[in-house]
């Protein structure tokens, strides 16, 4: 017996992780053969000393059909033996966990195109299919903006308008202003109006539209009384555009936070990749024959490429100093091409606003050509933002090729750079249009602080703004389905020549996708301040572009044959969105806390900013809660609540690199454990020779 309790123990003794042990200790300690018996009596005990967790149940468990069969008829000649609390504990437990089974199933008949969505899984698979439910989120998420802006400013005017429950209205009187400031005749139809009039209108957001709630200028109301309940308009409307920015921010770092959690302990190392790709790369979901074969030549093209990376990072390694020089000083001209490239059409989009804004106003209602020309004036900005984002990505394709990067590196190159494009040209519009504003000569805007000649009402100038560029956004999204896709595809069915044939279908490119709603999602981020309407509109937008985008890629398109890594994850999609939301508080806060408010139409026309009707609230409140107030707001409450916030921030960096260690330690036991696993197998194979 001795002899056979040793034989194991050296045995062990031999597997590379006890030798890999015993080299981390210095090779100094030997592994002491436990007395016998002695580990089997301790095994026994341990269990006894800690609390027995819950045993799983039949379900749970990975065994066979025919084992979790006799472990629940076990289970249950035990129940007999139970007292009736016991028993009516353990019947109310499963029958709440069975309703909770059958309503989360019911629930699940309830989310938005359901099965529209698993038919594009199953034909096309994940990658595509994580398109379509991040565009389901994105309706979701206006829709609740809609409700948001609807419930706080919008639905209390209209009981107001009304006198829905018994309610009064103080409308805003101009206090300290002068006359001149508080002129705003909005140009609304009068009289006999001709159908074309209406449909200018409606893609300018000018005449009928401009004395709507569709536009800030419309809300002119102080308080709202319902009985002796004082609804405060213009501090609800500053809430419900900080709630709505906040709301979209957290449901958004919610979102991404699983992924954030994988994308944090994923492994670069290319031999785990290799096997991810091979043992793990295939999509079940594909059931569509030619999708699965071009899954079949991705997973071929992905396993290519890193081959070709690991290619161009041995060359990379092997450049003579003439080489990297050669190379540097290309990467640098290219840069200086793209910063040209980038500046122009800054310049341009900046050009476009200025004659767009001096030159919209001029036209004569009783001729149809001027009408149609000021109209294409107005939409002079939005034609140019829209050249620009076609032109410039494939001009950046071109150079990139010439920088001699890492495949993977071009495709994030490439997208850093449509992403700054796309929404950098936003910032510009703003821009524009605030030098229009604000940037006038003293003797124009000193009576009431910005350019009130040319915009007594410039938030209502600014949301028509970011109406024309979500209405042509959407019209052009249309015209290349309908103009574009849908005749390139007949003319590939119809036509044999061999230059058609090689255009073939257009491929379903996930990522121009995802950059073009994230444009328009960063607009109606923007707009709302300006136009409270504008997610209604947006959910309509993305309601209706699922459909479109879903019929083009089943009838015209064919997935990318070259899909980026990160398709497959909305962490990807959710941290370009996130950019696009922080760009989105840059011009708002700038709207709200710098620019003055206009004083001809609006909630605020009484503040000098937007702003101001934070402290001025503050100051209407009972003396206790405002000296609370300020004394929250004040440095002596700030300083301490900053270092406290600095140290938890300290706290949770080293508890995340404490994880880091623990991942690669478990990293290395994995290693460890297939070396040892190898090393059975080979003495099992020794043994059967002998």
């Amino acid at each position: 017996e001795e002899a056979h309790g040793a034989a194991p123990v050296d045995f062990l003794q031999e597997l590379p992780s006890c030798q890999s042990a015993r080299r981390r200790r210095g090779g100094t300690q030997e592994r002491r053969p436990a007395p016998l018996g002695s580990g089997g009596a301790a095994a026994r005990a341990l269990p006894q000393e800690k609390d027995e967790p819950a045993l799983p149940t039949a379900r749970e468990q990975p065994r066979c059909m025919a084992d979790k069969r006799r472990m629940r008829d076990s289970q249950q000649a035990e129940t007999e033996r139970l007292s009736r609390q016991e028993k009516w504990k353990r019947t109310s437990s499963k029958s709440w966990k069975k309703a909770l089974i059958e309503v989360k199933g019911l629930s699940s008949y309830l989310v938005l195109w359901r099965h529209d969505i698993q038919n594009i899984e199953g034909k096309f698979g994940t990658g595509i299919q994580s398109y379509f439910s991040f565009l389901r989120f994105l309706v979701l998420l206006n829709f609740i903006i809609f409700i948001l802006m609807f419930s706080f400013v919008i639905l209390p005017t209209i009981i107001s308008k009304y006198k829905i429950f018994n309610s009064t209205t103080t409308y805003i009187s101009p206090r300290n202003i002068d006359d001149i400031c508080t002129i705003y005749e909005p140009n609304g139809n009068k009289g006999l109006v001709y159908f074309y009039t209406y449909l200018k209108d409606l893609l300018s957001g000018t005449g009928f539209l401009e004395v709507t709630s569709l536009f800030y200028g419309y809300y002119l109301i102080d308080d709202v009384w319902i009985s002796v309940m004082r609804y405060n308009m213009p501090m609800a409307y500053l809430l419900a555009t900080f709630a709505y920015l906040a709301l979209s921010f957290l449901w958004i770092i919610t979102r991404s936070v699983e992924g954030f959690k994988q994308n944090l302990v994923h492994d670069v190392d290319p031999f785990q990749s290799y096997c991810n790709k091979i043992f793990a790369g295939w999509d079940f979901c594909i059931t569509d024959p030619n999708a699965a074969q071009l899954k079949h030549r991705s997973l071929q093209y992905e396993l290519q490429a890193d081959l070709q990376e690991e290619k161009i990072k041995q060359r990379i390694a092997e450049r003579s100093t003439k080489e990297k020089l050669r190379i540097y000083s290309l990467r640098a001209l290219t840069n200086v091409v793209v910063l040209a490239i980038l500046t122009g059409c800054f310049y341009s989009i900046y050009r476009a606003t200025v004659f767009s804004q001096e030159n919209s106003n001029v036209s004569i209602r009783n001729d149809t050509r001027t009408d149609l020309v000021n109209l294409l004036v107005q939409y002079l900005p939005s034609v140019v933002i829209t050249l620009a984002n076609f032109i410039a990505p494939l001009i950046f394709s071109f150079l990139i090729s010439l920088e001699d990067y890492t495949p993977a590196f071009e495709i994030k190159l490439t997208l850093l750079r449509c992403i700054f494009l796309r929404l950098a040209s936003i910032g510009v519009l703003l821009f524009s249009l605030w030098s229009q504003i604000s940037g006038c000569g003293s003797d124009k805007c000193e009576p009431c602080g910005y350019n009130y000649k040319l915009y007594p009402c410039w938030e209502s100038d600014v949301g028509r703004e970011m109406y024309k560029l979500m209405i042509f956004d959407f019209i052009i999204i249309l015209a290349v389905a309908l103009f574009v896709d849908f005749p390139r595809k007949m003319l590939v069915n119809r036509c044999s020549w061999k230059l058609v044939q090689w255009f073939g279908y257009k491929e379903f490119e996930i990522s121009d996708n995802v950059l073009q709603i994230i444009y328009g999602q960063t607009i109606c981020w923007i707009g709302t301040f300006f136009s409270p309407l504008l997610p209604a509109i947006a959910t309509i937008k993305y309601f209706i572009l699922f459909y479109v985008k879903k019929i083009v890629l089943i009838h015209t398109c064919r997935p990318a044959a070259r899909p980026i890594r990160a398709s497959s994850s909305n962490f990807f999609f959710l941290v370009v969105l996130l950019i696009g939301l922080l760009l989105a508080f840059v011009p708002l806060g700038v709207s709200i806390a710098r620019i003055p408010s206009s004083k001809a139409c609006g909630p605020f026309m009484n503040f000098n900013t937007s702003w101001e009707v934070i402290p001025d609230t503050v100051h209407q409140f009972p003396r206790g809660l405002k000296e609370l107030v300020l004394v929250m707001t004040s440095e002596a409450f700030a300083v301490p609540v900053f270092v406290i916030l600095c140290i938890i921030m300290l706290y949770v960096i080293a508890l995340a690199r404490a994880h880091k260690r623990v991942v690669e330690q478990l990293r290395e036991q994995l290693v460890v454990a297939g070396r040892d696993k190898m090393f059975l197998i080979r003495k099992i194979a020794d043994a059967q020779k002998n």
